[in-house]
């Protein structure tokens, strides 16, 4: 009787263990599969002048965005996607209100490993804004120049993906299609964002796209997020590059202040041949998203954003 009670205390403890160590496994492959990073913010900024003789106006403003990087990484698999979201503005007295951000920007990479930190992927990116861009400091009263999908972006290819640690990812796309589209009637006309003829509405281009994004940790609480790429059109005059840079500094006060400095530069001739740049500060609140971690050891799981 007691070899018979002692065999069956035996059998209940290694089942026991066994359905621990089964449950403990289920948990760690589902927190390990899907990393979920995101920053939330919304800055503010404010001036006012009574009797200042250096002269000024009164002004008030404010910027809100998301940024998420949502990632699916379990075996061969690679599932990147992005949703970077952002509008502000700024009223001046005398002036009115101007816009300062809008930005749209939405793109998912599937990629299934071949070689050590090497993809075969494929992808799919959207770019665009919020609402109507004018020629005069984004005044009503002026010439439109842009609004919601005119232009918009859409490219959509095949190429490979290097991604040796969280930190930095560079796709290469020698079969991408970019589709410029214009669906402001009003700016449907020859030469605008690249158009052929009156009332197009979208512009067909194939070529090559490589983005590269470099993750920076420069000290305690201060990152730098650098996004990349280049675009070459082989149908028509494929040394006339499309050129895009943005550069992120983040400076974190405390677990919801922080502070922002945005750099964005452009080039694309088919805009204006000139290049474009935007910058804009902001110091208010930020609340980060950190849910999920990789699968390989070496990695930090994007230590940047804590």
């Amino acid at each position: 009787m007691k070899k018979l009670l002692f065999a069956l205390s035996i059998s209940m403890g290694v089942s026991t263990m066994a359905q621990e160590a089964k449950s403990d496994a289920a948990t760690t492959d589902t927190v390990k599969a899907w990393s979920i990073q995101g920053q939330n913010t919304l800055m503010l900024n404010q001036a006012a002048f009574s009797n200042w003789v250096g002269g000024g106006a009164n002004n008030v403003g404010w910027l809100a965005g998301v940024n998420y990087n949502l990632t699916y990484e379990k075996g061969k698999d690679l599932w990147e996607n992005i949703i970077i979201l952002g509008y502000g503005q700024n009223n001046t007295k005398g002036i009115g209100t101007r816009k300062t951000q809008d930005v749209i920007n939405i793109s998912t990479n599937y990629g299934r490993e071949f070689a050590k930190n090497w993809y075969l992927s494929g992808g799919i990116g959207l770019q665009t804004q919020f609402a109507g861009g004018y020629e005069d400091g984004n005044n009503p009263d002026a010439k439109k120049i842009s609004n919601f999908m005119a232009p918009g972006y859409l490219n959509v290819g095949v190429g490979v993906t290097y991604r040796p640690n969280d930190n930095f990812t560079a796709t290469l796309r020698p079969a991408n299609a970019r589709v410029t589209f214009v669906l402001d009637e009003a700016l449907q006309t020859a030469g605008t964002y690249g158009l052929k003829n009156n009332g197009d509405s979208s512009l067909f281009q194939f070529g090559f796209l490589g983005t590269a994004i470099y993750k920076v940790k420069i000290m305690d609480n201060i990152n730098l997020t650098n996004t990349a790429s280049v675009f070459s059109n082989y149908l028509d005059k494929p040394d006339h590059l499309v050129l895009g840079y943005s550069g992120i500094l983040n400076m974190k006060i405390n677990k919801f202040i922080s502070t922002n400095i945005t750099l964005d530069l452009m080039y694309d001739h088919n805009q204006i041949q000139k290049t474009q740049l935007k910058q804009t500060l902001g110091v208010g609140f930020a609340y980060n998203i950190d849910n999920g971690k990789k699968r390989s050891d070496k990695k930090e799981n994007q230590s940047w954003l804590k």
